[in-house]
């Protein structure tokens, strides 16, 4: 078993799945546990400067082996896994030589990962993939990308004859609940620019994000015992309803694509006298961001003109930013890694991510910080898998970066 893969078995053993409900940071002990394997791990390989902080980041230096200055060049990725799916007692399977049909994870349970439901699998006919067991995520996002970094920073230790610069990496907790850069220390850190190892399939390229925000709207109601309700009762579950139906019924996730934004309902709760909503809203444009912000809150005022003041109220937080104001005006370090993959056989797809990464926080912290694929596929669930030869060409994409960089 070659190195990268080696190591990214060994790290999915680490139960961290992050938690929205505790308040600390990290969010969960399990990923302490990870970050601390891994100090060890980078102090035996012989980088410098090795931190690990009491919020979980771990940061450390590959020195320069060269004569003259190049710019510091950063890789990070997040240790933990999203709480959408268990991320214990991971049970990674190998399949040889993938023949292009229907995948049983799991003959006990009648588990199985259907090509006509993911079709991207056609792409890896031939090659080997790891996968789940089917009860649990793997864990590709992002210990894929923590094995990639790990792996390639530990080969140019041991081949003192490839000339590079300075590579500093990073590894953070808490990024699957949108905290995980909330305690990254950028000048600390000390790179110039970076890239986040966390994005999906082969090729994957990316320095635009959406524009992010969270949306709590709660409406309040009045109980009456229903044989006595007539023109007395208010049910806050049928007005939430009624909210729902007002917002465009296009704009969903599952029918959105590309640049396109949306609003996501993602989770209602409530009863007659109480009941609310959470939204997380997205789009690229930062004009169309703030008009569907502003939709929201003018519906709002919309219901509580109808129904009487304050039986409709909003608490709305942004989340993260677009990145490409950042990066675009260094986008020669997005070019750089455009270079490296076309120079390692992969063929670069620059697109935008339908979500966050670290990276994008990052960007707007003064650390401009492109992302680049790990390799994995269908995150968060029990159909994640990740083809090997993916997770071997992000390491070579890697090097090359570093290489390049060298050589300016």
């Amino acid at each position: 078993m070659n190195k990268v893969i080696e190591k990214f078995i060994r790290y999915v053993q680490f139960d961290t799945e992050s938690d929205t409900e505790t308040g600390l940071t990290p969010s969960t002990p399990g990923q302490m546990v990870l970050a601390k394997e891994l100090a060890k791990e980078m102090e035996e390989i012989g980088l410098e400067n090795v931190s690990l902080d009491e919020n979980g980041y771990l940061m450390g230096i590959l020195p320069s082996n060269l004569d003259y200055e190049v710019p510091a060049v950063g890789f990070i990725a997040h240790m933990d896994t999203s709480p959408d799916f268990s991320g214990r007692n991971v049970n990674p399977q190998f399949v040889e030589n993938y023949n292009g049909e229907d995948l049983v994870l799991n003959k006990a349970e009648n588990i199985v990962m259907k090509v006509a439901d993911f079709p991207d699998l056609k792409q890896y006919v031939g090659q080997t993939l790891i996968t789940t067991d089917g009860t649990t995520l793997l864990g590709a996002d992002d210990k894929a990308g923590v094995a990639e970094i790990i792996t390639a920073v530990e080969y140019l230790a041991n081949h003192p004859e490839i000339k590079h610069g300075p590579v500093h990496i990073g590894f953070t907790p808490d990024e699957e609940i949108g905290k995980g850069a909330d305690f990254f220390n950028v000048q600390k850190f000390g790179a110039d620019f970076a890239y986040t190892l966390d994005g999906g399939e082969i090729g994957e390229l990316q320095y635009e994000n959406f524009n992010a925000a969270f949306a709590k709207i709660t409406f309040k109601g009045r109980n009456v015992h229903p044989g006595m309700a007539k023109d007395k009762m208010i049910n806050s579950m049928l007005i939430a309803n009624e909210y729902i139906s007002k917002l465009p019924k296009e704009d969903v996730p599952e029918k959105t694509e590309n640049y396109q934004g949306f609003y996501h309902l993602i989770s209602m709760e409530g009863g007659v006298e109480s009941s609310s909503l959470q939204y997380i809203i997205r789009d690229f444009d930062m004009d169309n961001y703030e008009s569907r912000k502003k939709f929201v809150k003018d519906l709002c005022g919309d219901f509580n003109q109808r129904y009487g003041e304050g039986t409709a109220s909003i608490e709305m937080t942004n989340q993260y930013y677009n990145m490409r104001e950042k990066v675009e005006p260094v986008k020669y370090i997005v070019d750089i890694a455009e270079e490296a993959m076309k120079q390692v056989d992969v063929d670069p797809m620059v697109i935008p991510i339908r979500g966050g990464t670290d990276g994008s926080r990052l960007s707007y912290m003064g650390l401009p910080c492109p992302n680049i694929f790990a390799g994995g596929h269908n995150f968060h669930g029990r159909f994640e898998y990740v083809p090997v030869k993916s997770m071997q060409k992000a390491v070579d994409v890697i090097l090359k970066i570093v290489e390049l960089i060298s050589k300016k």
